[in-house]
């Protein structure tokens, strides 16, 4: 299929313009490594690829799941020089903290998931790809796991506007907790969510009893794995319960949350997958055929997280790649601390203790 598609990016997304802070988990510099990391491997020149500019959300459009109250709180703290903190809206504490031009910086994220969205539905992309969407945590009035606008609620909820059934999954290693929320009561929108256990683990909700309520009572689905999962544990599960169900819900579009922090490497989870299970994911969301919306999500490693969406980019755009990393990537890498020289991850099986426990 040679249908075009869209890679959705900012020069924005450099480690200058905007910051967490220098100890926050959550560093924008991944964007631009991944972005790097593409470049070299020729993954963005195809005539068939188009290099979209990320856009700012409309207001107007935030409104459609968020509060006034609170867009109006996250716009007035975000133009301060100084630290402002109100946790009635989950705003200034130590996971997510108000800096200068953060209502710009989630506008351009929040943005880059409704042009994605616009790339596919309207302008004839097969799939759109923006890398640094993915705030799922997100509540109407109140930021939650480094989020503080959520596009693909805001992205989706345009979509039912307009009349067409929407899957959305989510292979974070966090539950999509704001996501299930929003359409929990609705039957026009699926939410799978695939992710580690939350008994001990943030959110700390996506349990399998979380089915939807009235109208929508089932198609709220939830697979919880529990520590040390590994790559045999994740297919069973993708290939039992999401295809299935993608088939028959039978959607007009398909959304899906890409967070790579299921990684066995990454700081901030206990799940023990490899490259392998993204590159199967992604070559099931593309075989199914629907009109894709990719988005990105969570990952701590910020090489794991360049090369994870670097394979996945390169499925989206049937470009096979070789796995030795550039040489100007490992040299970036090793300035960055990590020692790297592979594109993909070799096998890995969790302990058969841990295995049998997650089976």
């Amino acid at each position: 299929m040679n249908a075009p598609l869209a890679f959705i990016y900012s020069k924005r997304f450099g480690e200058f313009e905007y910051s967490y802070g220098v100890d926050h988990p959550f560093k924008i510099l991944r964007y631009r490594l991944t972005y790097d990391l593409m470049a070299e491997y020729g993954l963005l020149s195809s005539p068939r690829i188009r290099l979209v500019d990320c856009p700012y959300a409309a207001e107007e459009a935030l409104l459609s799941f968020h509060r006034p109250d609170y867009l109006k709180t996250l716009k007035e703290f975000s133009g301060d020089r100084e630290p402002r903190a109100n946790f009635f809206y989950g705003l200034g504490d130590v996971e997510n903290p108000v800096f200068p031009g953060l209502y710009d910086w989630a506008r351009l994220v929040c943005g880059g998931t409704l042009e994605a969205v616009r790339q596919v539905v309207d302008e004839g992309c097969r799939a759109a790809f923006n890398i640094a969407g993915g705030c799922h945590h997100a509540h109407a009035a109140r930021a939650s796991g480094f989020s503080y606008l959520n596009d693909a609620v805001v992205a989706i909820q345009g979509l039912v506007d307009r009349g067409l059934r929407v899957a959305y999954v989510d292979i974070d290693a966090h539950h999509g907790d704001g996501v299930q929320e929003a359409f929990y009561r609705t039957d026009r929108v699926l939410t799978i969510s695939l992710h580690e256990s939350g008994k001990d683990f943030f959110p700390h909700t996506g349990f399998v009893r979380e089915m939807g309520g009235g109208g929508g009572y089932g198609y709220s689905v939830n697979v919880p794995f529990i520590a040390h999962s590994d790559d045999l544990i994740f297919e069973q599960a993708f290939s039992r319960v999401v295809l299935p169900l993608l088939g028959s819900f039978k959607p007009d579009v398909l959304v899906t949350q890409l967070g790579v922090d299921t990684l066995r490497k990454d700081p901030l989870a206990r799940l023990e997958l490899t490259t392998g299970s993204l590159e199967y994911a992604a070559k099931a969301f593309w075989d199914t055929g629907l009109p894709w919306v990719a988005i990105g999500g969570g990952g701590y490693d910020k090489i794991n997280v360049a090369r994870a969406w670097t394979l996945i980019w390169a499925i989206m755009a049937g470009i096979p790649l070789p796995d030795a990393l550039p040489a100007s990537f490992v040299e970036t890498a090793a300035h960055l601390g990590a020692s790297v020289t592979r594109l993909r991850d070799g096998p890995h099986l969790a302990h058969p203790d841990d295995f049998a426990r997650a089976q």
